[in-house]
């Protein structure tokens, strides 16, 4: 499980766009320590950036102190782009996959506290995490503005495994359903298409060309393979000398 702990956040704006951050990459939960705005929730830019988030109340509490912000958290990670005396940062790419597998553990509760936007974290604020991180940046500007530095950091620990949804088009092919997909074409496009031989011959080695190296899904495959029935194919991968493949087997039981 994630916190969000923003210390003393200036902009409406800000925090609109990092709660809603928060649902994108959750579950996570949003505390904020003495908002700078006491109307800051009902403002109307926070409204316009958190558009879209439901049961906003359930998502995010205020607090007075940082360390009612950190109760009953396991270990807290502080964001700060300056160089402390006596407090080692870690550059937050080489932290992550530690922190990702901490994350997503049952039994943990992973803190990651912010700054106000204009002076960052206290130095006291800072001690009261168990390590520093930072974001590298360009020379040229090493800050990053709040809501796109919490945005990086909620989506490097963000493991998608609670609303992961298979993408349209299938997955991609393996070569064994390659393979009998591109003996299915040659035989019908050769056999029942090609009007000679030598047209046979050119279909032949236009599809070992284009499907022997196309990116494919299996939802492509489907696709062929039913033109190909169309066609008047009805070659399994054992009649080309092919074990069929799991999926394989399971698309002709829904046909």
């Amino acid at each position: 499980m994630k916190r969000v702990v923003l210390v003393r956040p200036e902009g409406p704006r800000n925090v609109g766009m990092i709660l809603r951050v928060c649902d994108n990459f959750g579950p996570c939960e949003l505390v904020l320590v003495r908002p700078q705005r006491p109307a800051m929730l009902i403002h109307p830019e926070f409204e316009q950036m958190s558009h879209g988030v439901e049961r906003v109340d359930e998502k995010l509490r205020v607090v007075e102190t940082v360390e009612e912000a950190l109760a009953g958290c396991t270990w807290a990670v502080g964001f700060t782009a300056r160089v402390r005396d006596g407090l080692v940062r870690e550059e937050w790419n080489e932290a992550a996959p530690r922190l990702r597998a901490l994350a997503a553990g049952t039994d943990e509760r992973l803190a990651l506290v912010f700054g106000a936007e204009s002076t960052g974290l206290s130095a006291g604020e800072a001690a009261l995490c168990q390590e520093l991180c930072h974001i590298r940046t360009a020379a040229d500007h090493t800050s990053l503005n709040l809501a796109m530095c919490t945005g990086v950091v909620l989506q490097a620990l963000f493991t998608g495994e609670a609303v992961h949804q298979s993408e349209p088009g299938g997955v991609t092919l393996s070569n064994e359903e390659r393979e009998y997909l591109k003996r299915n074409l040659e035989y019908t496009f050769t056999e029942k298409v090609a009007r000679s031989k030598e047209a046979a011959r050119v279909i032949a080695l236009s599809i070992q060309r284009v499907f022997g190296r196309a990116p494919l899904t299996t939802s492509d495959a489907r696709s062929w393979h039913m033109m190909c029935r169309a066609l008047g194919s009805e070659k399994t991968p054992l009649d080309f000398g092919l074990e069929p493949h799991a999926r394989s087997r399971r698309e002709r039981d829904v046909d």
